[in-house]
């Protein structure tokens, strides 16, 4: 069976050669960008590999599978592809390392009171042995207990870096239980059987913030996640607190974290993800004390182009020995 893909995303021309090489009866097709395929070819495509850009369904009848090159899918609802039954396959699986690396980066700033020596840093100030001992003392990590919201790929990946610093880790799950190993495209490290979390389902979100000395947020934005941690769960919080939020902006409530950190009640927070993006440059954020703030970058993989090739390669093999995809979005779940 030949299979007709179309790609609209800048990827080098070594990217297409190594796909028409590995899988040499697909019938590979690429646009430049701000072009859009003319209608035969748009007719015809069995796989459109797509970040930003999509068809009307009635344009791409033959249409088997969209492959996006994001994680999220909150902007693909809007799309009337959204409403078909055409498979829509995310980028999930290629960033667990490089995200769970950020998480434990920003854990450790935060811990080391990275936020405040960058401070005299900036003032040129050497505190006093007093100062550094009472202010720069860090946090004991071993025996501290990480909250990780949104357990997935990514989650056991920060999980399996966490308990190698001695912390318990409790993880929040749509279902409560581990996805089974091969149900989606992962890069993460950790072994079956390794994982030692305390897995736990979504309606106990009131205990795992109870129980979390650090909270990393990791999931994805949907219907059901937006607004999950408001004012009143960031109070369940144990006093001093670390939060750090490398998901989407809209599923904790910036401004109800901002009164925490700046009252005492939360001990610092890491910020990769805004409400509004890009930041704006009147944001408070960026100069706020005790708050780690960085653009958006958590999820940028050293390996993203062998990493997605491999994840296109697969699921064009998929599609042409008639087998469901890999990174399949449920449509009712959200991602």
């Amino acid at each position: 069976m030949t299979l007709t893909y179309l790609c609209t995303l800048p990827l080098p021309d070594a990217w297409f050669a190594e796909l028409s090489e590995r899988l040499p009866d697909v019938d590979v097709h690429r646009l430049a960008a701000g072009e859009t395929p003319d209608s035969d070819l748009l007719a015809r495509v069995d796989l459109l590999h797509t970040s930003e850009w999509f068809p009307e369904a009635s344009a791409a009848p033959s249409l088997k599978c969209v492959q996006l090159d994001t994680s999220g899918v909150d902007h693909v609802r809007r799309t009337s592809l959204w409403q078909t039954g055409v498979p829509i396959a995310t980028l999930g699986g290629i960033a667990p390392v490089p995200m769970a690396e950020y998480a434990m980066m920003a854990t450790l700033e935060l811990a080391h009171r990275m936020p405040l020596i960058e401070r005299h840093r900036a003032e040129r100030s050497w505190p006093t042995n007093a100062d550094r001992l009472s202010s720069l003392t860090p946090r004991q990590l071993p025996g501290a207990t990480v909250g990780i919201i949104g357990y997935g790929r990514i989650g056991r990946e920060i999980s399996r870096l966490a308990t190698a610093f001695g912390m318990h880790v409790l993880g929040l799950s749509r279902t409560g239980v581990p996805a089974a190993a091969d149900a989606k495209f992962d890069t993460g490290r950790q072994a079956p059987g390794e994982d030692r979390a305390e897995i736990l389902p979504m309606e106990a979100l009131p205990e795992v913030m109870r129980r979390s000395d650090i909270l990393i947020v990791v999931v994805p934005l949907t219907e059901l996640t937006r607004d999950m941690i408001g004012a009143e769960q960031l109070d369940l919080l144990p006093e001093g607190a670390l939060v750090v939020n490398i998901a989407r902006g809209g599923i904790v409530d910036e401004q109800a974290l901002l009164e925490r950190l700046r009252d005492g009640r939360i001990g610092g927070v890491a910020l990769d993800v805004f409400d509004e993006e890009p930041l704006g440059p009147e944001s408070v954020w960026w100069s706020e004390p005790g708050a780690l703030i960085t653009p958006h970058v958590a999820g940028l993989a050293p390996q993203y182009h062998a990493q997605t090739l491999d994840l296109v390669v697969e699921n064009l093999t998929r599609l042409a020995e008639g087998r469901s995809i890999v990174n399949e979005v449920d449509r009712v779940s959200g991602y």
